[in-house]
């Protein structure tokens, strides 16, 4: 075999978001682009906020003396002192630059502490419904995944299932909210909890749990709700993002780990995601992306035009029979599958030009996911697909 036999058994449990986008390309080259409604991957259609242009634009045309050189492997000084001004006005608490590092994205960043923390067959808690990378992460660096299922009927976090799931060998517990896929947001209270019990066993035992809060959707909230910052709920946490969805640049792969200053060993740890960041490859983080962001703290794309998407979707999903708990955040939907084999009904759905990605490719068996960061025509187009589709699925709406 020319590759390791371990990379082709995961290569054929790999996500199925990648593998139904391209069936999109085979159906888009049959019926055209037009005919197609792909609603697989969570890539923003929209384009940067106008701070960001401007800011590319003054610094191409004014650039800074060795502005393209490594740096420190934990990012340049005034980006990472932004980004903790940011955290510290959130969370109330003193977070400075040492709190920081810049990383290659949410990916790269949670690549980064699982290598730092993590002992070999050491576990790590992933709650269900879960972005299904995370088990190929965990696996990097020798790591054991453990999944916990969120609550059924509303996705939110269930303490008791996950504190009877801790044992001697957890290291860490994941968390995303608002969460990819279900687009729930997790309160104040329910991460209060959560921090309570990992406090306890620390207490009781000296054991560590850290909470890992996977946060690239922080910002694209509706309705006026708010995503609680972690680091005063939870001592033991370490937030992980990127700019990829709330600056709309994906592939410019910016993002950053921060950690709780209140944390234990906070700065042991920091020491060991610093060179982390530099022994897994990254070495550090596009030096033209943290020379952008820096001045970009408070920007965000508009909020509102996913708003009005997921309205839409909802509104007529549900009146066609679809059953879905409402997301708060993030831009995607996961229904209830009509069909008990969820991968059948997305089968099902093909026929009909829309492409989903079934529940199964996030740990959860009968649910399926849209990612509506696509242009509104494409979602008003592709109704009369969904009807077709709801009916010949045996729903009455």
């Amino acid at each position: 075999m020319a590759i390791a036999m371990k990379i082709a058994a995961q290569i054929s449990k790999s996500s199925w978001i990648r593998r139904m986008f391209e069936e999109g390309e085979r159906l888009r080259q049959e019926f055209g682009a037009e005919s197609v409604y792909d609603f697989t991957l969570g890539n923003p259609d929209v384009e940067p906020p106008e701070a960001f242009q401007r800011e590319f634009l003054a610094l191409a045309q004014h650039p800074l003396p060795g502005m393209h050189r490594y740096m420190n492997n934990a990012g340049y000084g005034e980006t990472r002192a932004a980004v903790a001004e940011k955290l510290a006005g959130q969370s109330g608490l003193d977070v400075t630059a040492d709190h920081v590092v810049m990383t290659c994205g949410a990916g790269g960043a949670l690549n980064v502490v699982l290598k730092t923390i993590l002992n070999p067959g050491e576990e790590v808690i992933i709650l269900a419904p879960y972005f299904v990378e995370y088990k190929f992460y965990i696996d990097n660096h020798g790591g054991v995944p453990v999944e916990v299922w969120t609550d059924h009927a509303s996705f939110q976090l269930d303490i008791d299932a996950i504190e009877k799931a801790l044992t001697p060998k957890t290291r860490a517990i994941i968390i995303c909210s608002p969460n990819n896929p279900t687009g729930v947001i997790y309160p104040e209270e329910s991460l209060r909890k959560l921090g309570e019990v990992v406090k306890r066993v620390h207490k009781h035992n000296g054991h560590l749990v850290y909470v890992i809060s996977d946060e690239p959707y922080a910002r694209i909230a509706y309705d006026g709700k708010h995503v609680p910052n972690i680091f005063p709920l939870i001592e033991s946490s370490i937030i992980v993002t990127s700019h990829s969805k709330d600056l709309a640049l994906p592939g410019e792969r910016i993002g950053y780990l921060a950690a709780n200053p209140r944390m234990d060993t906070v700065m042991q740890f920091m020491e060991g995601a610093v060179f982390s960041n530099r022994v897994l490859g990254f070495v550090n983080a596009p030096a033209l992306m943290q020379r952008l962001v820096a001045k970009l703290q408070d920007e965000s794309v508009d909020i509102a035009d996913y708003q009005a998407k997921r309205d839409l979707l909802v509104n007529e999903l549900t009146a066609m029979g679809f059953e879905m708990v409402k997301p708060d955040g993030a831009f995607y939907l996961f229904p209830k599958s009509p069909l008990a084999d969820d991968v059948v009904f997305v089968k099902l759905a093909q026929k009909h030009h829309i492409l989903l990605v079934p529940g199964a490719g996030f740990g959860a068996p009968g649910f399926f996911r849209i990612a509506y960061c696509v242009d509104m025509k494409v979602i008003e187009r592709s109704l009369p697909a969904w009807s077709a589709l709801a009916k010949e699925a045996g729903l009455k709406g």
